[in-house]
C-alpha cells in the first residue's frame, strides 16, 4: 500500500492502461471460446447418461409446474440424489431455443462452462491482478479436461463452475475480512447452495471457507489475544447466517429432494459412501481394476498425465508458492493469505481424500473436475510471479517466457483440434498424447463417437441405397443405446445381441471386441481407433463383449 502511495501519477496510469489491455485480451478469449463453442456445439454426441438425466429435467419441471404434485422426481432412479439444476434449465431452454432437446443440453453445457471460465477469471484477477487472471483463464480454456466436459457432462462440468462460484465468494470475504460486504455474503450463499445441491461434494466448498478461519485466528491471536481474536473472527461469521439460510434455499431449488426432509443431505451422503452401484472393472495403468479396489494413486496418476504440461508444471508450482505466501506474514494482510489457502484447499484437499479414502471412483477424474478451475489459478499466480522475475532480467527474458507460454497453450489446443469433438479423451505428451495411453487408459468411455459412428453408417445405407429386411435395421451395438437410437432414428432396432442383426456397432474401448466381419469404418483420432462399424448380415458372432469383459 505505502509502495502504491508513492508511485508517481504517470506510474499510475501507465500500469492502469496496462491493466485495461490485460483485461481486454480476456473478454477477447471468452468471446473466441464463446464463438467456437457456438459453431460447434453439434458436434458433440451423446453419452450413457443424457437420455436419463433429460427425463429427470422433465419430471423436475413437472415437480414445479404442478405445484409439486407430480413427485416422480423425488424417487427416480437414484438421479433425486443428485441436483438436477443443469437438468431444469436445460428442460426450459429446450422449449424456446429452435434446436432439439440434445443439441440444446450440449449448447447449454457450454454457457455453464464458459460461464466458469469467467469465474475464474475474476478469481485469478483478484487474488493476483490482470495478468493472473488472464493466465489463469487460458490455462483453463485451453484444458482439453475442462473444455470437452462442458458441452457432454451435465453434472461435473456444472459443479466445476458452481464450486467456482462459491470459490470467488469465499476469497472476497476473506479479503474484506473483518467485516464482508452484503453483496460478497449473498455470492457465497448462491455459490455454496448451488454447490452442494449440484452434488454432496459441494461440502468441499465449506471446508474451503472453515479451515482458512483456523489461520485467520491463529494470525490475529498472535498479534491481539486469543479471546479478541475470537470474538473478531465471531463477529465476521454471523452476518453468513443469513448467507446459510440463503444457502439452503438455493439448494431446495436446484435440488428439491434434499429439502423435502431435514436428513435427506445425510442420506444422500451415506448413499455415495458405499457401494451404491454394481462394481465393474475399468482399464486404469494397463490393468483391469474393479473400481472399488482402485489405488490410492488413481487420482494423482490422472492428472499428471491429462492435464496439459504447463498447466501442471505451473499449478504445482503455484500450490507451492500459494503455501509459502500465505505462511510468510509479508504476504499482505491475513485475509489476502486466508483466501491463497483456500484456493490451495479448493485444488488439492478433494486430491488428498482420495488418496486416504480410496472411494468409488472411476471414468478418469471427470468427478474431481472441479479442482481444475482452481488449480488455473495458481497456475496463473506462478505465471505472474515468473513473468515479474523475467521482467527484471530484461526484455530478452521476457519475450522468452512469452514464447514458452505461447508453445504451452498451442500444444493443448493443438491437440483439441485432432480430437474434436472428443476433446475430454486428451492425454498429455507425458504419456504419448491418445495414441500412448490407449494400452493404459480408458478414452471415449463416454461414448460420444457413437454419434459419428451412427451418421457414417446412414451415409453408407443411403448411398448404396439398401432397404432393410422387414420395414427395420437391426444393430447391435456395444456402447450406450440410447444415443444410437437418437442418431438413427426409429427405423433402425437396437441390441446387444449380434445374432440376426444386420449391423454391428463397437466403441473402440477394451470391453468391445473385433469382430470377424467386414469392417465398414472406423472413427480414428490420432490413429487411435474410438469407433467401429461392421457388416455381420449372415455371419454368427457370438457376442460384443470380450473375454474377461466387463
Amino acid at each position: 500500500m505505502l509502495q502504491s502511495a508513492v508511485m508517481p501519477a504517470s506510474l499510475h496510469d501507465d500500469a492502469a492502461a496496462l491493466a485495461r489491455r490485460i483485461d481486454a485480451l480476456a473478454i477477447a478469449v471468452l468471446v473466441l471460446v464463446g464463438a467456437i463453442a457456438a459453431a460447434t456445439f453439434r458436434d458433440y454426441g451423446l453419452g450413457w447418461d443424457d437420455y436419463t438425466q433429460s427425463q429427470y429435467g422433465q419430471l423436475l419441471v413437472s415437480l414445479y409446474s404442478s405445484g409439486f404434485s407430480d413427485k416422480r422426481a423425488l424417487s427416480f432412479v437414484n438421479l433425486y440424489m443428485y441436483g438436477g439444476g443443469f437438468d431444469i434449465l436445460a428442460t426450459l431452454a429446450a422449449k424456446i431455443l429452435p434446436f432439439g432437446l440434445f443439441e440444446t443440453r450440449r449448447l447449454v453445457g457450454a454457457a455453464i462452462g464458459i460461464v466458469g471460465l469467467f469465474v475464474t477469471w475474476r478469481l485469478g484477477r483478484r487474488i493476483g491482478g490482470p495478468l493472473t487472471g488472464l493466465i489463469a483463464l487460458v490455462l483453463l480454456a485451453a484444458c482439453p479436461l475442462y473444455y470437452g466436459h462442458m458441452f457432454i457432462n451435465c453434472k461435473d462440468a456444472p459443479f466445476a463452475t458452481v464450486m467456482g462460484i462459491a470459490l470467488l465468494g469465499i476469497v472476497r470475504a476473506f479479503e474484506e475480512y473483518p467485516r464482508a460486504t452484503p453483496a460478497t455474503i449473498v455470492l457465497c450463499g448462491i455459490g455454496v447452495g448451488l454447490a452442494v445441491g449440484t452434488r454432496v461434494l459441494g461440502g468441499f466448498a465449506v471446508l474451503d471457507a472453515l479451515l482458512p478461519i483456523l489461520l485467520i485466528l491463529a494470525v490475529r491471536s498472535r498479534a491481539r489475544g486469543l479471546n479478541p481474536a475470537a470474538g473478531e473472527c465471531g463477529l465476521f461469521l454471523v452476518p453468513f447466517i443469513p448467507g446459510a439460510i440463503l444457502a439452503y434455499l438455493v439448494m431446495g431449488l436446484v435440488w428439491p429432494w434434499s429439502a423435502v426432509a431435514p436428513l435427506n443431505i445425510f442420506r444422500a451422503v451415506e448413499y455415495f459412501s458405499h457401494d451404491f452401484e454394481k462394481p465393474w472393472r475399468e482399464l486404469f495403468d494397463g490393468r483391469l481394476i474393479p473400481i472399488i479396489d482402485m489405488p490410492r494413486s488413481y487420482v494423482p496418476t490422472l492428472v499428471a498425465v491429462q492435464l496439459p504440461e504447463l498447466m501442471l508444471a505451473l499449478g504445482i508450482c503455484g500450490i507451492v508458492g500459494a503455501i509459502v505466501a500465505a505462511w510468510r506474514q509479508d504476504s499482505g494482510g491475513v485475509g489476502r493469505r486466508a483466501g491463497l489457502l483456500a484456493i490451495v484447499l479448493a485444488a488439492t484437499l478433494p486430491v488428498l481424500l482420495t488418496i486416504v479414502a480410496r472411494p468409488y471412483i472411476y471414468n478418469g477424474f471427470r468427478h474431481l473436475l472441479f479442482i481444475v478451475p482452481p488449480f488455473a489459478v495458481l497456475g496463473g499466480l506462478a505465471g505472474t510471479w515468473f513473468a515479474r522475475r523475467l521482467q527484471r532480467r530484461g526484455r530478452a527474458a521476457t519475450a522468452a517466457g512469452a514464447i514458452v507460454l505461447a508453445a504451452g497453450i498451442a500444444s493443448p489446443v493443438t491437440d483439441m483440434v485432432r480430437l474434436h469433438p472428443y476433446e475430454y479423451t486428451d492425454f498429455n505428451h507425458i504419456v504419448g498424447g491418445v495414441k500412448g495411453a490407449r494400452p493404459f487408459y480408458m478414452l471415449d468411455y463416454w461414448g460420444l463417437s457413437l454419434k459419428q459412428a451412427s451418421s457414417r453408417l446412414l451415409g453408407y445405407i443411403a448411398s448404396h441405397k439398401e432397404t432393410p429386411p422387414k420395414g427395420r435395421w437391426t444393430v447391435a451395438v456395444c456402447g450406450p443405446h440410447p444415443p444410437v437410437s437418437v442418431a438413427l432414428g426409429p427405423s433402425f432396432a437396437i441390441t446387444w445381441d449380434p445374432k440376426g442383426a444386420d449391423f454391428a456397432m463397437l466403441l473402440g474401448e477394451f470391453y468391445c471386441a473385433k469382430l470377424d466381419a467386414p469392417l465398414l469404418f472406423q472413427i480414428v483420432r490420432d490413429g487411435v481407433v474410438y469407433a467401429r462399424i461392421y457388416d455381420i448380415r449372415g455371419r454368427s458372432i457370438p457376442t460384443l463383449l470380450t473375454v474377461p469383459g466387463v
